[in-house]
């Protein structure tokens, strides 16, 4: 009985409190808008077995070409959904979160502490991007990505060759697959400095050599590149993958409108974790004599670039420099602090005790928080107050003649109330709609120049945009609409007949 009671050590109490602290972090209520048509979608894959190669969710490109990257991944989301409605998806995230934060945390180097505080500190930045989306099995698999590198450099294990078959499924599930190449290219140009430059062929006394990878390391590395590359068009739109990153990043219009595809906002607290752990990586890089690992400084300055060139970048910077993060910190740890002051040695019955005191606490505290964020009625009051909930019911029960006109950023949410009765206008699946039309929409919106005439070559008979939006109140002086409904959030138009 002492033994199990003594088995709760500190540092196993610090891993428990970090993962637990993780888990119930990652219970949110799913409010993304996009959540909803993956939903649909995965439910369209699996009620019809075939994955769609055309669009079937939109009037405005109804049959045209669309690349649904995700597919494979809202099956994934929809059959959680299916199984176990909101409760089961807000878990599954949990639980996805919490998994991939465990693959990083077995290459995360350094004592207890500095372990804890990276990686909840990783956590904490990542945040920002946990919903129930496609994006998030592609964070996990970014996580196994870095696992199997870090161990081929640290420690030369061979599972790297495994990366194909990842960079497969990956193609499979997320167009983010191009994270694969990159980190890939982080390790390559990383390691290729250390040899040119003779990384820590001399190391400051009591540091050890960092592993260099061989060339023949390096050239295995381009190799793993080259198969996964070649296996990433076998999925259902063939050789079309290759391009699908480019063709997105490439639409001007999402990084001048689209929030998450922006240059981070600093005035918004929800940065600030980001800004908080690139300094704290440069400041314990800067102030250890541990030479920094030429792999290192790769992985953090593409992230931190990327981070800066958009704000849904930041998620994987909190996920991909942990490691380096731990690794300085813990240098400068042990150069700063007394011998002896990160020891862990905890055996004693009464300190055993309040260490499983402290875990109960934290468990309960973390149940209540994982059953208020999970419980349907928190899902149904974040509808209400943040989704045009009220107008789609009055959709449903009036039945107006469409076709409909609709706000982007509600797009998703209507696939999932409204069609098919209602195909939208347009939704957030801005490779479809590409970059003109995109724009063509954003001048309705503000009632721009020809608005009304793109409306009519449109077809549009229905409109459902924001109360105070400026179309809103365009419409409002329109003697050929009427507004049907109307509350705090949403108003429906309908065009009077002739």
């Amino acid at each position: 009985m002492t033994d199990r009671v003594n088995w709760l050590t500190l540092p196993r109490l610090l891993t428990a409190i970090v993962f637990i602290s993780i888990f119930a972090m990652a219970v949110r209520v799913p409010a993304d808008t996009d959540t909803w048509w993956h939903l649909r979608s995965g439910q369209y894959i699996l009620e019809t077995r075939t994955i769609p190669t055309t669009d079937p969710f939109s009037h405005t490109r109804g049959g045209q070409p669309w690349i649904d990257h995700g597919w494979l991944a809202q099956v994934f989301w929809y059959a959680l959904f299916a199984l176990g409605g909101w409760t089961g998806l807000s878990l599954g995230l949990a639980t996805l979160v919490t998994v991939t934060f465990g693959l990083v945390w077995q290459i995360t180097p350094g004592n207890q502490y500095v372990r804890a505080f990276s990686t909840i500190l990783g956590a904490i930045t990542s945040a920002v991007i946990w919903v129930a989306r496609p994006q998030m099995v592609s964070f996990l698999l970014a996580g196994l990505v870095l696992l199997l590198l870090e161990r081929y450099k640290r420690a030369g294990r061979r599972w790297i060759y495994a990366l194909p078959l990842v960079t497969l499924l990956w193609a499979n599930v997320h167009g983010g697959y191009a994270v694969a190449f990159m980190l890939i290219a982080a390790y390559v140009v990383g390691e290729t400095f250390n040899r040119l430059t003779g990384h820590n062929d001399d190391p400051p006394p009591g540091f050890g050599r960092d592993r260099v990878l061989s060339w023949r390391g390096i050239g295995a590395l381009i190799a793993v590149a080259v198969v996964g590359f070649a296996v990433v068009a076998l999925n259902p739109n063939g050789w079309q993958m290759w391009t699908y990153p480019f063709r997105t990043v490439g639409i001007g219009a999402l990084r001048d409108y689209i929030q998450e595809w922006r240059s981070p906002n600093f005035h918004l607290t929800m940065t600030w974790p980001f800004v908080a752990m690139l300094m704290l990586t440069l400041a314990a890089m800067g102030r250890t004599p541990r030479r920094a690992d030429w792999t290192d400084l790769a992985l953090v300055g593409m992230w931190a670039v990327w981070s800066l060139f958009a704000g849904r970048n930041i998620g994987l910077y909190g996920l991909l420099t942990v490691p380096a993060l731990a690794r300085y910190a813990d240098a400068a740890w042990g150069h700063y602090l007394p011998a002896g002051g990160s020891s862990f040695s905890n055996r004693r019955p009464t300190l055993a005790w309040l260490n499983w005191t402290l875990l109960g606490l934290i468990l309960l505290a973390a149940l209540v928080k994982v059953g208020v964020a999970s419980a349907p009625s928190a899902v149904a009051k974040v509808e209400e107050e943040t989704l045009p909930y009220g107008a789609v019911r009055f959709i449903q029960a009036e039945g107006p003649p469409g076709p409909m006109f609709n706000s982007y950023n509600w797009g998703g949410y209507l696939i999932f109330k409204l069609w098919p009765d209602y195909p939208v206008y347009i939704d957030g699946r801005t490779d479809l709609y590409d970059d003109a039309f995109i724009r063509r929409y954003l001048n309705i919106m503000v009632a721009g120049d020809g608005w009304e005439q793109a409306l009519d070559d449109d077809g549009v008979n229905l409109v459902l945009v924001e109360s105070e939006s400026p179309l809103a109140k365009f419409l409002r002086r329109d003697p050929a609409w009427t507004e049907a409904y109307r509350d705090e959030m949403a108003t429906v138009f309908i065009r009077k007949a002739d």
